[in-house]
């Protein structure tokens, strides 16, 4: 069986260990042929793919980024769709298809699958909002990486008793800030979940500059004072038509520093969080994905994605992940919110 492997939307820490996980098992164990479609669906749609044998994948685990490259191509524009990627999955010889990506190239895939194509996925988000399973590798990374970040703003913070805010990816979630919030010890924690007032966050602010602390305050791109409608976007739209965000820090800073007349200044994180090599758990984690996606493709399970659930590597349907997005709970919120102030 010939397998072909894509890497869809953004790009995540632990890809390329998917990729290492499906082609040494698929091969030592089944003996399996692979392929991988350079860029995304682009590849699919074109044709465009390179050989993976065994040795094209050594020691790739580790490495950030993917190796067969990744775009936002939707696979039903131009010349895509089910019957010209099934043409040319035949021409290639291209039996199934393991597709890696988030919500939108679950749901591509999803819709390729109805359509009669044999493809099973992984899912991958930094942002850990995918529904049906309970951590997405590459967030794991994206916390220890904010986590630092902030842990050096607090240094500067302290050392010119200014107020610090770091803003971390979430586009519509804030695990990332909940995570590292929590982690950093940050006075305020603001999340796309959770419509604070600026009134309030100047309060947190205040309560931990009069213990002669140096706030620090964690916000996701995607968070929504109270008193605005949408979240802060000045950079236009995405080729999926959604806003392009990031900086509401910026916007916040000079309200906080107003309001409260401690020095504030804003850092936003940006792509840096999802760059560089995967931690250890991410790691071991897409490896396993990786795995058990062959084992998808063996069983013949198609339109289902692999999943963590508790320790277990589980099967369940595109479904399951769409449409649905994996929000941070009131009580989660709650229990990080007593730190605050």
């Amino acid at each position: 069986m010939k397998i072909g492997i894509l890497t869809s939307g953004g790009d995540c820490p632990g890809l390329n260990a998917v990729i290492r996980g499906a082609v040494l098992k698929g091969i030592k164990v089944h003996d399996q042929e692979f392929v991988g479609f350079r860029d995304g669906w682009r590849g699919v749609v074109e044709g465009d793919v390179i050989e993976l044998p065994r040795h094209a994948v050594r020691g790739i685990s580790k490495q950030g980024g993917t190796i067969l490259g990744t775009s936002r191509t939707n696979p039903f524009e131009g010349n895509g769709g089910a019957e010209a990627i099934a043409a040319n999955l035949e021409r290639l010889g291209i039996d199934a298809i393991i597709a890696i990506g988030g919500e939108g190239t679950l749901a591509a895939a999803k819709r390729l699958t109805d359509l009669g194509l044999k493809i099973v996925g992984v899912p991958k988000t930094v942002d850990n909002d995918l529904d049906a399973t309970d951590y997405t590798f590459g967030f794991d990374t994206a916390v220890q990486i904010a986590t630092e970040a902030i842990d050096r703003l607090r240094t500067t913070g302290e050392s010119h008793s200014r107020c610090m805010i770091a803003e971390v990816m979430g586009r519509h979630v804030g695990w990332i800030a909940l995570h590292a919030g929590m982690a950093s010890g940050a006075h305020a924690i603001l999340m796309p979940e959770q419509r604070t007032s600026i009134e309030q966050i100047t309060e947190w602010v205040s309560m931990a500059n009069s213990r002669g602390r140096a706030p620090l305050v964690v916000v996701a791109e995607g968070f929504v004072p109270s008193h605005l409608e949408q979240a802060h976007s000045e950079r236009g739209l995405d080729t999926f038509g959604r806003p392009r965000l990031g900086g509401i820090a910026e916007q916040l800073a000079p309200e906080i520093e107003a309001r409260t007349g401690i020095e504030t200044r804003a850092t936003i994180l940006g792509h840096i969080q999802r760059g560089g090599v995967p931690s250890s758990f991410d790691r071991v984690l897409a490896t396993r994905l990786g795995m058990a996606a062959v084992d998808s493709v063996v069983d013949g399970l198609w339109g289902t994605m692999v999943a963590l659930e508790g320790t277990e590597i589980v099967h369940v349907g595109f479904e399951a992940a769409l449409g649905n997005l994996k929000r941070v709970p009131q009580h989660r919120y709650d229990e990080a919110a007593i730190l605050f102030g």
